[in-house]
């Protein structure tokens, strides 16, 4: 027999606070940019897959689209902040709202 225990009940996965609205941080124009960047992959990669060991394009240019793609292309497109949030940011630093700690006489 086990003994009763009087309390609350515990709701798993229930909060009560007010609802946050999910929004994703990345927009259409980011995706745009991270799918040029896959593209420049697949390109560089179908470059390598030549068979010459003295060619052009597998040695010269196919990591050179690689390596754009890896380090600047598909991190641009994730670091990339939506224009909204530009604007809003900018609104918020208006030279007005700013105030100076400089005493002038």
């Amino acid at each position: 027999m086990q003994p009763k225990v009087k309390g609350k009940k515990t709701q798993i996965g229930k909060s009560k606070g007010p609802k946050r609205e999910f929004s994703f941080p990345l927009e259409k124009e980011n995706f745009m940019i991270i799918g040029l960047g896959v593209a420049l992959l697949i390109i560089g990669y179908f470059l390598m897959s030549e068979n010459s060991v003295n060619g052009f394009l597998p040695t010269v240019v196919a990591p050179i689209l690689l390596v754009a793609g890896y380090c600047v292309v598909i991190p641009y497109g994730i670091l990339k902040k939506p224009k909204s949030e530009m604007i809003a940011a900018a609104s918020e630093s208006t030279p007005e709202a700013e105030t100076s700690n400089i005493k002038t006489s």
